[in-house]
């Protein structure tokens, strides 16, 4: 048998941990706010999340990356984590979940 991984599990798990990293300015987190454009896992067990932030001066630009980086690579599995910013598409409301729009009463 081979040792692969599964990748839905594994991306459930950065999920549940991406929710648990929230923009201080917004309570709401940052999963359900659209910040997280992509995930990436390869066969070594290397992550490479594809994020964005709500303004190019947003004043958790420093910290932010950092933290979903930390939080990410502390789960059992993953071995190395790599945080890409973007601002290509730039964020925009339309992008937060049902859930965010709801928190934040725009629904």
């Amino acid at each position: 048998m081979s040792n692969t991984i599964d990748t839905e599990a594994l991306g459930e798990k950065i999920v549940e941990t991406l929710k648990t990293i929230y923009d201080p300015e917004i309570p709401v987190d940052i999963y359900e706010l659209g910040l997280i454009y992509d995930v990436f896992v390869n066969e070594n067990f290397d992550v490479k999340i594809l994020m964005t932030l709500t303004t190019p001066n947003c004043p958790v630009a420093e910290i932010l990356p950092v933290e979903v980086q930390e939080k990410v690579k502390s789960i059992d599995q993953i071995n190395d984590v790599e945080v890409e910013i973007t601002f290509d598409p730039p964020w925009h409301q339309d992008m937060m979940s049902e859930v965010a729009k709801l928190e934040l009463g725009f629904l």
